[in-house]
């Protein structure tokens, strides 16, 4: 099977298992919307359900990442081939803590502007792309721009504010869903080579 259809039917089953989940959470007495809460406690297990798959998708690549790293590093401990894993780490798990503890919002809330904000962390992605940018194009990226651009297609849904709570649901949390989906295969399916190509250096040597 070509990973390109891999992916596409990964994306395909996560849609059928959404769909689902959203069918019996609607036969429960809830709403959609009760999907995407924020986590907190609840007797409803659907309750923020799909936040909380979301964050433990983000928890993903960072522990691939810093795993492979710190592997690799045993292995071949050559700087620049593995700096691309690490700073990848350190991306992954700045966007974690950031998905965590809410860090724009308490930017937004001291005074800086939420344009202010998305520009910062739209630098520092500009930033890790254009000083990754030969690593990245050895890769399957597609997948990766396909997750962000799921990602800032929520976000500008966030920033319309729609008045139907429900479709302001769907239409932020899914894609957000599915972004993170793609990225966390992404870094697996790289780091999973990135380590094949280490062992193989490592034998053959």
């Amino acid at each position: 099977m070509t990973l390109s259809r891999f992916v596409v039917r990964l994306n395909c089953l996560s849609l059928l298992l959404v769909a689902l989940l959203i069918f019996f959470t609607q036969l429960s007495g809830l709403k959609v919307s009760d999907l995407f809460f924020q986590p907190y406690f609840s007797p409803h297990p659907n309750v923020a359900l799909l936040t909380r798959t979301f964050q433990i998708l983000c928890s993903v690549p960072v522990v691939v990442c810093t795993f492979t790293y710190g592997l690799a590093k045993t292995i071949q401990p050559c700087p620049n081939e593995n700096r691309f894993i690490l700073f990848s780490a350190l991306l992954t798990g700045g966007f974690l803590l950031n998905q965590t503890y809410r860090i724009h919002i308490y930017m937004i809330a001291i005074g800086i502007p939420k344009l202010g904000v998305s520009l910062l962390y739209a630098v520092i992605l500009s930033s890790y792309g254009w000083f990754f940018r030969r690593e990245l194009q050895l890769t399957p990226y597609q997948i990766l721009l396909a997750g962000l651009g799921l990602l800032f297609f929520a976000i500008g849904v966030d920033a319309l504010h729609l008045k139907n709570k429900i479709l302001s649901s769907l239409l932020e949390g899914v894609p957000k869903l599915f972004s993170e989906i793609n990225i966390a295969f992404y870094y697996w399916y790289v780091c999973k080579c990135f380590l094949q190509k280490s062992f193989d250096k490592t034998i053959n040597s």
